[in-house]
């Protein structure tokens, strides 16, 4: 029988009387029973967080620090019931759901230790004889209560990014995670009041997209953090009033420029694991390949070697390297995307087959910009490589995409990896590696399409927090 889940409301598990149901991606199996919140249920978690706002942020920052890393040890206590959680709920393949959770693991110890560094500066103010003895001290201030919105591939990390700083900087934060993926934000709830945090310091509310938004503007709420398709980011910021902080982490196609003078086999092992991890399911898989003509036809060699020894299967088997997508449904619109530009005059050189929600690996060449698989964010296992006459040609093509989150360039010319870092308009580029590279440390965000602000601890305390200057008059 499936295990009930209670909306979780500042700390205690509340049953409403709607609900959804969890099911497992790979064989169609209910695998939860989720309670869904209602006006009800939303207002209350906004009072709740509006009441725990001056508890929170009076917190002494060595009391902050001991409950982001107590959640990180009740994490790791709980490390293979949690990944296997997250294998069931979203098909994600059991040992790379281990690595999420050593992430998550990771970011809330990351947390614990920038939650005792916010700090500020001393500013000499007597720049003219009027403000002689006068000294400025800046000091960052919780913005408020934080409101977050997750999506169903990361279901622990990508919560954690935004729990974790606001606990950071003292703000209450209320988590809507994705239907499909909703329980392992509940336990993360459970874990993170477990650890100490007050009453009303975190709420989970699986929800509809109409109580999402009632949160979301509600006035108490000081900051609102996206993650999710560009489509519905950038169409919730227009809604948000303008005083409201906004974090949006989007989506991309991301693209790899493969240099004439790069080691093929390590480049092309690296970039089968940013395009096939998790099934392309991340919003910096591999979706682009650009390839010096010189190499081009050594390089795609060794691509495809690599992608045939995939392994595809159940998901909880440690031997599998490819699980199903998240439903039948974008299984589907894979198909009909690798359809078109089929259609269009694109090769297939290996995949293109479907069977349920399951989408082989799959890379094509020929294609063209005006393709969904090359213009739009495809979401799932499928690459396309084309051949560049030089670096120059491949930083425009990589820059001919409307997304802008991160990118790959594998060279060994300096020149040439300074030449991208400055030219390429992404929030990040990784030389001699997948734009897939993410530690949690790091400044992560797009522009463009791909999202506005950053995430990474130290950058969304900065998102979350005020910065206040006091003026000293000593005369």
């Amino acid at each position: 029988m499936a295990k009930k889940w209670s909306v979780f409301l500042g700390g205690r598990r509340v049953e409403t009387k709607d609900s959804i149901n969890v099911v497992n991606p790979f064989n169609n199996e209910v695998v939860a029973e989720v309670c869904r919140a209602g006006n009800e249920e939303a207002g209350r978690a906004i009072e709740l967080a509006h009441n725990a706002k001056a508890t929170i942020a009076t917190l002494p920052s060595y009391k902050r620090a001991e409950i982001l890393s107590n959640v990180s040890s009740l994490l790791a206590q709980r490390k293979e019931e949690i990944a296997r959680n997250i294998t069931l709920e979203c098909g994600k393949p059991i040992k790379d759901a281990r690595g999420e959770v050593d992430r998550s693991i990771l970011t809330f110890k990351i947390a614990s230790e920038e939650a005792s560094r916010i700090g500020g500066e001393m500013i000499p103010l007597d720049r003219n004889p009027l403000s002689e003895g006068r000294w400025g001290i800046t000091r960052r201030f919780p913005a408020g209560p934080v409101f977050g919105i997750t999506p169903f591939n990361f279901p622990l990390n990508l919560v954690s990014h935004k729990v974790a700083p606001a606990i950071a900087s003292g703000n209450p934060v209320i988590i809507r995670p994705a239907s499909a993926t909703p329980t392992t934000a509940l336990l993360l709830g459970e874990i993170v009041t477990e650890a100490g945090l007050p009453e009303g310091g975190i709420s989970v509310i699986p929800s509809d997209t109409g109580i999402a938004e009632k949160i979301m503007m509600d006035e108490r709420i000081k900051v609102f953090s996206f993650t999710g398709s560009a489509s519905v980011g950038w169409s919730l910021k227009a809604k948000v009033p303008p005083q409201k902080r906004v974090i949006l982490e989007l989506g991309g196609n991301a693209g790899v420029i493969i240099d004439e003078d790069t080691d093929l086999d390590y480049a092309a092992k690296r970039c089968v694991t940013g395009a096939f991890s998790y099934v392309g399911q991340v919003c910096i898989s591999v979706q682009r390949v650009y390839i010096h003509e010189r190499v081009y036809d050594a390089f795609v060699e060794r691509f495809i070697a690599l992608v045939a020894e995939l392994r595809q299967g159940d998901p909880l088997s440690e031997e599998t390297d490819i699980g199903p997508l998240i439903d039948v449904a974008n299984s589907e619109r894979a198909e009909a995307w690798v359809a078109e530009a089929k259609e269009k005059g694109a090769t297939v050189l290996i995949g293109g087959k479907r069977e349920g929600s399951f989408y082989a690996p799959t890379v094509l060449a020929d294609t063209t910009l005006e393709m969904k698989v090359s213009c739009m964010e495809v979401f799932a296992p499928i690459v396309t490589v084309a051949r560049i006459k030089d670096f120059d040609e491949g930083i425009r093509a990589v820059d001919s995409s409307a997304y802008g989150l991160q990118a790959g360039v594998f060279t060994n010319d300096i020149k040439r990896a300074f030449k991208a870092f400055e030219s390429l308009e992404v929030g990040g580029v990784v030389i001699n590696d997948i734009p897939t590279y993410r530690v949690d440390h790091m400044p992560y965000g797009g522009v463009k399409r791909s999202g506005f602000g950053r995430e990474g601890i130290r950058y969304a305390i900065e998102e979350m927090t005020e910065l206040r200057l006091m003026v000293l008059n000593l005369p």
